[in-house]
């Protein structure tokens, strides 16, 4: 048994001072001055204590070309206990491979490596053309576990569907419980947008955010957004990175429709100025959509703050410099254009801290802070029924966090395995002094504690309730 003793009890709903006593690995019991003989005590006295955190947002070990992200499931899931974080929610499939091979795949990888507990969406780029057997091909997602399919409205080369895909997805969605995801940018638009630039001799990753302006992002989930409310689904928008998208998210669910939306800590502090430096040291900062401006990060924010916003994911895909370097070619002589850079940043073990620093600044309510990281993303992707609260009989998975510790995020301070830190120098203030998972310590001051690789277990996730989700914000 773990008691956590003293500390402030922070859910949605509000706070109070309490203790949280684990039993078992779950969540025995929550209220004042618990008495637990034998127990082992942690003192959380002025201290957070929160829910274990959700990212419904990786990709560990991801194949771009010839090169891989970084962190496998591994020290993917090493990092985010040293962050906070207790379960996340993997994308499985790199391309057009089965469903069967990408879930085969994704379950190896993760079996007898995870640290903390783990989900898998899968990425489809095909839905029969037949509804009946479109749905009968979504529930049998569902019987595996996977509650949540992601497309992608880009990359024409190798993942992008079409609206009639899309909207086939959607109507399957409907009969089946199953979330449907989307990566919303407008292919065809940033195809041409790209093919202006090389013409123009613009190959270096300073050009990448002319090819991937907000407008691409907002008709894209423009379009979404009417195909959900044809279909009468939900549609969640995975990394919404600007002004122009939200207010397209904001005028779907303002006009009865349901359009659900996250955004990435990378998109509220960096800037597009990052892609001007050298293109060495610009190549690190090449994601998609990629890095905006300031207006775009203020207005995510605000989205945040107010529920437009549900969830703050990461989609946590680091790659090495010499990766970066060498391209998804992995040329000797390195990419040759913007194109050939695999984008992505790192995450994972950030998050946390990077959306408390919201809190201290006044731009995020604390509660706010605990639903985007933990209970919005229980709730939106069939895993409330054992993580995302401290309710009696939910897995124990408790985060002590310590508004007043500090930590730098450099790269050698962090444990995601990349050699470079997008928030490299700075200093935030408000850090997990534990991590429990399931009732283990997995984490303490941010170092790993008894993360035994192959403790993580796949978790089941349920339907999601599309007819009737509890919007924040609305």
């Amino acid at each position: 048994m773990l008691l956590v003793r003293g500390g402030q009890v922070v859910e949605p709903s509000g706070s109070q001072r309490a203790d949280v006593l684990i039993d078992s690995g779950r969540i025995a019991a929550v209220g004042p001055e618990i008495d637990a003989p034998g127990a082992e005590i942690l003192d959380a006295s002025g201290a957070l204590v929160v829910p274990g955190a959700i990212d419904a947002h990786t990709h560990f070990g991801l194949p771009v070309g010839e090169v891989r992200s970084a962190d496998d499931f591994e020290s993917g899931t090493i990092a985010a206990a040293c962050g906070g974080t207790t379960c996340v929610v993997d994308f499985a499939g790199a391309g057009r491979e089965s469903p069967d091979v990408a879930l085969g795949e994704w379950t190896a990888n993760a079996s007898g490596r995870a640290v903390i507990d783990y989900g898998l969406h899968l990425t489809v780029t095909s839905v029969p053309d037949d509804p009946a057997e479109a749905a009968r091909l979504f529930a049998s997602f569902l019987e595996r576990g996977v509650a949540s399919v992601k497309l992608y409205m880009a990359y024409p080369e190798r993942l992008m569907v079409d609206d009639a895909t899309l909207a086939r997805a959607l109507t399957a969605s409907v009969e089946t419980g199953l979330l449907v995801c989307v990566h919303a940018e407008d292919g065809a638009e940033i195809e041409r947008l790209t093919a202006r630039e090389l013409e123009l001799g613009h190959v270096g990753p300073d050009a990448h955010p002319a090819t991937r302006p907000p407008e691409v992002e907002a008709a894209a989930i423009r379009r979404a957004a009417q195909l959900a409310g044809d279909a009468g689904a939900a549609v969640y928008v995975v990394h919404l990175s600007s002004a122009a998208g939200l207010r397209e998210v904001r005028a779907a669910n303002a006009n009865g429709l349901r359009v659900l939306a996250e955004t990435c800590p990378q998109y509220l502090y960096l800037t597009e100025d990052r892609l001007l430096a050298t293109s060495e040291e610009a190549a690190n900062f090449v994601c998609a959509p990629p890095l905006r401006a300031d207006v775009d990060r203020e207005a995510l924010w605000s989205g945040l703050a107010d529920g437009s916003v549900q969830v703050l994911a990461t989609d946590h895909c680091p790659f090495t410099t010499s990766d970066r370097r060498r391209g998804v070619y992995a040329r000797e002589e390195g990419w040759r254009t913007f194109r050939e850079i695999p984008g992505g940043l790192p995450g994972v073990e950030t998050r946390l801290a990077l959306g408390f620093q919201g809190v201290r600044q006044g731009r995020l309510p604390l509660v706010r802070w605990i639903d985007s990281v933990a209970t919005a993303p229980a709730r939106l992707f069939g895993l409330s029924h054992v993580k995302g609260s401290l309710a009696v009989g939910l897995d124990g998975d408790v985060v002590v966090f310590d508004p007043a510790a500090h930590h730098r995020l450099d790269a050698d301070r962090l444990h995601m395995a990349t050699d470079h830190s997008p928030y490299a120098g700075m200093q935030v203030t408000g850090w997990p002094a534990i991590t429990i998972s399931r009732g283990t310590i997995v984490a303490r001051d941010g170092e790993p504690w008894e993360a035994a690789p192959g403790r993580g277990h796949f978790v089941r996730r349920l339907p999601f309730d599309w007819p009737n989700p509890e919007l924040p914000g609305r």
